[in-house]
């Protein structure tokens, strides 16, 4: 599956609702689908509020199944993030003013089983997170 959309907020919602349609053909539990529609829904609002700072640009969405294995890819080629491992810390946020809590990547790692971050300054992000969902 993929798709891509502009880094509009109401897109973060459409975003949740395709993860959603596509994890359920592997028949998770209600609680492992708003796993998932919630770490995709982090990485997809990183995305769109950080990636590319007040500017109009482009979220990709990629999503594969591998046996019971749900794995979505969320990119953008916006602003990037100057240290990865940084922002990672649980309530670290690249915009305090902003009432963000600084707890994205947190979430992520605590509701999917692998969550990969690779970025680069004015080049982009990509966040790659799986779950296996238990039949």
């Amino acid at each position: 599956m993929s798709l891509e959309f502009l880094n509009k907020s109401e897109n973060e919602s459409f975003a949740r609702v395709v993860a959603a349609a596509f994890a359920s053909t592997l028949n998770p539990t209600a609680a492992e689908l708003a796993e998932i529609k919630t770490a995709v829904s982090e990485a997809v609002t990183n995305a769109i509020i950080h990636g590319y700072e007040n500017s109009v640009g482009m979220v990709r969405m990629e999503g594969k199944i591998s046996g019971k294995t749900v794995e979505f890819t969320i990119s953008d080629d916006g602003w990037g993030i100057e240290d990865v491992k940084r922002a990672r810390e649980p309530l670290y946020t690249g915009k305090p003013d902003c009432e963000r809590s600084g707890m994205g990547f947190s979430i992520m790692e605590s509701f999917m089983d692998r969550v990969e971050v690779k970025s680069r300054l004015g080049e982009g992000t990509t966040v790659k997170m799986s779950k296996t969902i238990e039949l």
